[in-house]
């Protein structure tokens, strides 16, 4: 063994014998210690990752991230999309919703708009795009599930996708979502990265996400609904969304494509703007139905119970890699 090899090994090993023997020696000191880096590290945490489950303002409103999505081979339409958006008394934002949808200009797009009813401007904001629609319907129903599926059942799509009606599309995220699809005939879902928008359609915050991990959604539902898009021979294998769910019913969805055997791909883009606001339904519903339905899920998940240990370990290191992923989106890198 060479000399200066020798010397590191044995400087390596002096070291940790003294840690050790600190930690015997000093076990207050040495927790205190732990505490600080422990406290440390959160602190560069928070400062790197922009996306905090829950927190959507993180910046002064200004005007929104447009995504530069890479240019695809051939024309788009080879595949269908089918996009169904479900809505109740959101005139406000409905007509925003539709136009992102229609102004992708996606020669195979079929779109409907299931109203549940509105008691708003919604039903008439909603008519001004009927004739570029291929279904509205304006009725009541049994709630944002219901419409869903019955908006499935009036257009049909190999890529399937539905669209709250406070959230918009990227302009041009269709085109790069049947490019990819086409070439990467193992993946049944794909989603990305979400810019926050305010009532004004200001940015005020993004949510980078890292490279998809099944064992994170078994603990914690972190993928954008808006972005996301799946094939619909996995749609069909699990029979789409639950009626029963109206809160977690996109967490559910996601836990039976994963139990189905769908693979999941993160895609390094911003693909859709998500809209908070205070009337929104994960406002409105995140302390009533909306614990019972996460309560229901987590109890099917870990049928012993969760344990927290386990679940601050993995949300610690989904944020590391939240980190590592926004660092270096912001360095032009993605990964």
């Amino acid at each position: 063994m060479p000399k200066e090899r020798f010397k590191n090994m044995a400087a390596s090993i002096r070291h940790w014998c003294g840690v050790a023997r600190y930690r015997l020696i000093h076990p207050d000191a040495h927790r205190k210690y732990r505490e600080h880096i422990t406290e440390y590290f959160a602190r560069l945490e928070e400062e790197f990752v922009p996306m905090r489950l829950g927190v959507y303002m993180q910046h002064e409103p200004r005007a929104p991230y447009i995504e530069r999505f890479p240019r695809g081979h051939g024309s788009p339409g080879k595949l269908s999309i089918a996009i169904v958006t479900p809505s109740y008394n959101q005139g406000k934002f409905v007509g925003n919703t539709a136009k992102s949808v229609l102004d992708q200009n996606h020669p195979n797009v079929r779109y409907a708009v299931m109203d549940g009813g509105s008691q708003d401007e919604s039903r008439q904001v909603i008519a001004e795009y009927a004739p570029r629609l291929s279904a509205f319907v304006s009725e009541k129903d049994a709630g944002q599930s219901d419409a869903i599926k019955k908006g499935f059942s009036m257009v049909a799509g190999d890529i399937m996708a539905y669209l709250n009606s406070d959230d918009m599309l990227m302009p041009g995220v269709l085109a790069c979502v049947e490019e990819y699809f086409k070439n990467h005939e193992d993946v049944h879902v794909v989603y990305g990265h979400r810019i926050i928008i305010d009532e004004n359609g200001q940015q005020i915050g993004r949510w980078v996400v890292p490279p998809h991990s099944d064992t994170d959604v078994r603990y914690f539902d972190y993928i954008p609904q808006e972005t996301m898009f799946w094939r619909k021979r996995i749609w069909e294998k699990i029979g789409g969304v639950d009626p029963k769910f109206q809160f977690a019913m996109d967490w559910d969805l996601i836990l039976r494509f994963i139990g189905a055997g769908a693979k999941f791909r993160r895609l390094p883009l911003f693909m859709a703007y998500f809209r908070a606001h205070g009337a929104q339904k994960s406002h409105t519903m995140s302390t009533t139905s909306g614990e019972r339905e996460t309560k229901e899920i987590l109890d099917r998940v870990h049928p012993g119970g969760m344990d927290r240990r386990e679940f601050v370990s993995v949300y610690r290191s989904y944020r590391r890699r939240a980190a590592i992923s926004s660092v270096l989106l912001n360095l032009g890198i993605r990964i």
